[in-house]
């Protein structure tokens, strides 16, 4: 870690940069193009295009364990509204050809440096450890899309088996701080788009209608019974209604209703159980006013339960609590949040461990934890999202060298 202080202005200029130049999913070619030259300077095997935008470099250091390192690369699209000289004004055509605006709200961009710079540190001491270093730049998490893709393009039978594969978040949370814990650590999601069936009629004539907006509010109402009336207080679940569209006039009734929804789940039968509600109540709301045919319903998403090995994340506190003291290392329970990292460990049958690093500038979380005001804070996808530079990014790039360096052999 010597180093770091060497490199932290470039990796300070990479994350603005990155940051002003965000691509949406499965699109960032201009991002891995960058991470590959970091990579190739820094002495790696690159390979490129893994996944269609996906970056491997591999770092071959004599013999020892293989450690995977991920790092996500895409950006949401959302309009940056956190006043930084560095935010985001990029747009871009969407599927319908009107303009999308783009913004790294996510913490992506973080992610990208801090595992350029880890990638770089470790490089500039092999003599230090043994073993073989796999760096991912993964494409397509906010589309569930880029884990995947990188397995489907062979990634299991064109580069080694790791024997762990580590990954972090920046959240909210104390800038400095690195949090986590064994068994489930995010959730599992589905999300789902449903279309709701009607009549329509002029809106001074309803009797000639069956109503799809009312169709669709009691839906979205009834839903929030699910959780509250359905899930034992022991588990956990969370549904959310994001999309709820209709007509185009106020004094038309419309043919049709359009509800997409968001579920996270942490155990499988509960994940089964709300899923299965979901598509009672669509049915029977459905019925109860005479629509001519079931709700469509069309599945966008979906997200596996990302489970934290036990034995694995306790070799990773324990080095954390090393190297950053006992007092910055937090245990956490499972997020709400959903990550396709998980996909890697599962197909290559190894042990995972996924953490959170704070991101919040550590004064400002504890006045508004003090004032009971922590929900007001700017969360991950918000339009004001905007991590700290410094500590985060000292504090991202040490987590991912000490966690890898927990199974790389020491010399």
């Amino acid at each position: 870690m010597a180093n770091l202080n060497k490199v932290l202005p470039e990796l300070e200029a990479l994350y603005k940069d990155i940051h002003a130049h965000p691509e949406l999913s499965m699109q960032e070619t201009r991002t891995a193009g960058i991470t590959a030259d970091w990579l190739r300077k820094a002495g790696y095997e690159v390979t490129a295009g893994v996944g269609k935008t996906g970056v491997v470099g591999l770092l071959r250091n004599g013999e020892g364990p293989t450690v995977m390192l991920r790092a996500d690369m895409d950006a949401l699209p959302i309009a940056e509204d956190t006043g930084l000289d560095y935010a985001s004004v990029v747009t871009v055509k969407g599927a319908d050809g009107k303009a999308v605006p783009v913004g790294h709200m996510c913490g992506h961009d973080m992610h990208v440096a801090w595992l350029v710079g880890a990638t770089t540190l470790l490089a500039q001491v092999r003599e230090a450890w043994k073993g073989t270093l796999m760096a991912v730049f993964q494409p397509g998490e906010e589309t569930a899309e880029g884990a995947r893709a990188m397995i489907d393009d062979g990634l299991l039978d064109r580069f080694p088996r790791p024997d762990v594969t580590l990954g972090q978040h920046v959240m909210v949370g104390p800038a400095g701080f690195v949090a986590g814990s064994a068994g489930p650590i995010t959730s599992a999601a589905d999300s789902l788009q449903i279309r709701l069936f009607g009549r329509g009629a002029h809106g001074s004539m309803p009797q000639a209608s069956i109503d799809p907006v009312v169709m669709a509010a009691t839906v979205v109402l009834r839903l929030q019974t699910v959780v509250s009336r359905e899930v034992a207080a022991t588990d956990a679940a969370v549904l959310t209604v994001g999309v709820l569209h209709a007509g185009t006039k106020e004094n038309v009734i419309p043919d049709e209703a359009l509800i997409k929804l968001n579920v996270r789940t942490f155990d499988a039968g509960v994940r089964t159980h709300v899923l299965a509600a979901i598509e009672r109540i669509l049915n029977a709301e459905a019925e109860a006013s005479g629509a001519p045919r079931k709700p469509e319903i069309t599945s966008l998403d979906n997200y596996p339960l990302n489970v934290n090995d036990g034995a694995a994340s306790l070799r990773v506190a324990d080095a954390f609590r090393s190297y950053f003291s006992p007092e910055r290392v937090r245990h956490t329970g499972p997020a709400p949040a959903s990550e396709d990292f998980g996909c890697f460990g599962t197909a290559w049958q190894v042990p995972s461990v996924f953490w959170f690093v704070g991101g919040t500038d550590p004064k400002t979380y504890a006045d508004a934890k003090a004032a009971g005001r922590l929900n007001e804070l700017p969360v991950n996808h918000s339009p004001k999202f905007a991590p700290v530079l410094h500590p985060t990014i000292e504090t991202g790039v040490a987590a991912l060298v000490v966690g890898a360096l927990a199974w790389l052999k020491a010399t």
